[in-house]
């Protein structure tokens, strides 16, 4: 298999404007260190090392080190003010809508803007530094999502919290609500006033480019297909069929998971002249909205990439939870989320006993039914889950389509290709199979929040009817067949298959489309203009279209290959 754990996208025309290390990055920022009368802001991510503060400091030997956290209240005034969104739950809390700003003592800015005022040289770091002054050269120091999260495990706190040892589950529930919110919305306005950014994802190994250079290498990654990097990561039900198709290796007992298209938690490598600078996908959602997702779509969701694709892999696993997501309003009026997560599982593999386990059979009692969730939670008995739920066998190349307030889970031996909309922490679990999680505690259930969103007319024969292979064909010919294979009309995502041994042709001018290869070693995706240098793809890989693409086209390798691809994007009414 040729699966890219590594993708990267070249930027053309900045070779001269990275530092491909710290020796590199000091001697560029030692330029300013005799200055007088002179100021260097640092902005940093929430979950940025202390080392680059060293490094700055290396660098710059500055008179006066002004420390942006200080003009937040203090960690437990923070706590208070947040209370509200982060809730008394191990995962679930409320989204936060508000700026930065909020969590300021005007106080505290005030005297550190003072500060300012003397004839010296100045460094202004940390989370927020651009609220006390831009300076006279303005670095941010960005961190991938991923890596924030790893930090956690290892014991990073929060953001001026002592909470090293917290569970990491609740800290990374404080990043996503709150903290990540108020850091990407502080961040965006600050993209075009940027000289430099500084990529601090590995430690020891900082490396730099010109604010600039990260601009227009958005610019250019819009205008041609590129793909997200990829995360693994174990799970109490995880499988083998990724460790072998994309390459992983043994190191771990099993890979349960895989994010592999989505923005909010993925990276982005970008490569100039061959040193590779790594920043959070969501930079380009951010910078380039309109040409990412398309006018309407943006109009439709603002700056958020609405669809995301994972894989889940069980093949040689267990079952995953029993779950249900929660209804639009639920989700809505309980933790202020504007749409929830529909999804669909595509199943690019199966084993002899692999299945999906998809509404509710007929002439159940609800009351009954959670009464059992219940008493088996309590550590009563397990769940008889075929008892309550439908069973359907899986093979490759199924559709099983979920909106939300339908029962599911993936059983053992199969491996799904999750097509979903993108809020993915809100699943409400209603059984975990009498099990722990790998940190040893039981997994959060939510049986009194799954209860309210169940749709319990949701039974066989609709679901058979509605959800299972709703395949139809749109075009069949001698050069390739284009099937709709969902999602529900319940759902706002459409998707499409394709299969072909020929060049076939797609437009994305009315929104993005993702897609992965579920069939066929690799194919090429070109530009009938020439407008980018054609792109090539591996078996189970996912890339992204930008709207700002247009025409495209898509075809094999090898020209005896017949390829099958699936293609997600925004239902356009």
């Amino acid at each position: 298999m040729n699966y890219d754990k590594y993708p990267e996208i070249k930027i053309d025309g900045f070779d001269g404007a990275v530092f491909k290390n710290k020796e590199a990055v000091v001697r560029q920022l030692s330029r300013y260190r005799d200055r007088r009368d002179f100021c260097l802001a640092v902005d940093c991510y929430p979950g940025v090392d202390d080392e680059v503060l060293a490094m700055v400091r290396e660098a710059y030997h500055p008179e006066l080190v002004i420390r942006s956290e200080d003009i937040f209240y203090s960690g437990q005034q923070l706590t208070e003010m947040m209370k509200p969104n982060l809730t008394d739950d191990r995962v679930r809390g409320v989204m936060y809508y508000g700026c930065m700003e909020d969590f300021v003592d005007e106080r505290q800015l005030e005297e550190k803007r003072r500060l300012l005022c003397g004839k010296k040289r100045i460094l202004v770091y940390g989370v927020g530094a651009g609220l006390v002054t831009r300076g006279d050269v303005y670095i941010y120091c960005d961190l991938a999502r991923w890596e924030i999260q790893l930090r956690y495990r290892k014991g990073m706190p929060n953001f001026k919290q002592d909470n090293v040892n917290e569970d990491t589950l609740k800290k990374i529930k404080r990043g996503f609500f709150v903290e990540w919110r108020i850091a990407d919305k502080h961040k965006r306005n600050m993209f075009e006033e940027i000289d430099y950014l500084i990529d601090s994802n590995v430690a020891g190994a900082p490396k730099m480019i010109t604010g600039e250079a990260f601009r227009q290498g958005l610019r250019q990654t819009v205008k041609r297909p590129f793909r997200l990097v990829p995360y693994f990561d174990p799970g109490v039900w995880g499988g083998q069929w990724m460790k072998k198709v994309c390459g992983l290796g043994e190191e771990e007992k099993n890979y349960a998971w895989s994010f592999d298209g989505v923005p909010e938690e993925n990276s982005l490598y970008l490569t100039y002249g061959g040193t590779r600078i790594e920043i959070p996908a969501m930079d380009l959602v951010l910078y380039q909205p309109i040409e990412l997702l398309g006018m309407k779509n943006y109009c439709r969701f603002g700056a958020e990439f609405p669809i995301r694709f994972d894989f889940l892999d069980t093949m040689g696993g267990q079952n995953l939870s029993l779950q249900v997501h929660p209804l639009t309003e639920y989700i809505k009026s309980r933790f202020g989320m504007a749409y929830t997560q529909d999804e669909s599982y595509y199943i690019l593999d199966a084993g002899a006993k692999g299945g999906v386990y998809l509404g509710l059979k007929e002439g159940i009692d609800p009351e009954e039914m959670i009464a059992d969730l219940k008493r088996a939670q309590a550590g009563e008995g397990a769940f008889e889950a075929e008892r309550y739920v439908n069973f359907f066998h899986a093979e490759k190349h199924d559709h099983f389509l979920i909106p939300a307030g339908t029962v599911h889970c993936s059983s053992a031996d199969c491996m799904v290709l999750e097509i979903s909309a993108t809020p993915y922490i809100f699943t409400f679990k209603l059984w975990d199979w009498d099990r722990l999680g790998l940190d040893g505690l039981p997994r959060p259930i939510h049986i009194e929040d799954g209860e309210k969103n169940i749709r319990w007319d949701r039974t066989t024969a609709w679901v058979q009817e509605n959800l299972v292979n709703q395949t139809e064909v749109i075009h069949e010919d001698q050069d390739y067949v284009e099937e709709k294979t969902g999602l529900h009309e319940y759902e706002f995502i459409e998707t499409r298959r394709f299969t072909s041994k020929y060049m076939t042709r797609h437009s994305c001018k009315d929104g993005f489309h993702m897609l992965n290869l579920v069939e066929g070693s690799q194919a090429v995706v070109e530009s009938p203009s020439g407008a980018f240098k054609p792109f090539t793809v591996h078996y189970a890989e996912t890339f992204i279209v930008p709207a700002a693409v247009g025409e495209y086209t898509i075809r094999p390798v090898d020209p005896d290959e017949c390829i099958r691809i699936i293609k997600a994007y925004v239902r356009q009414y």
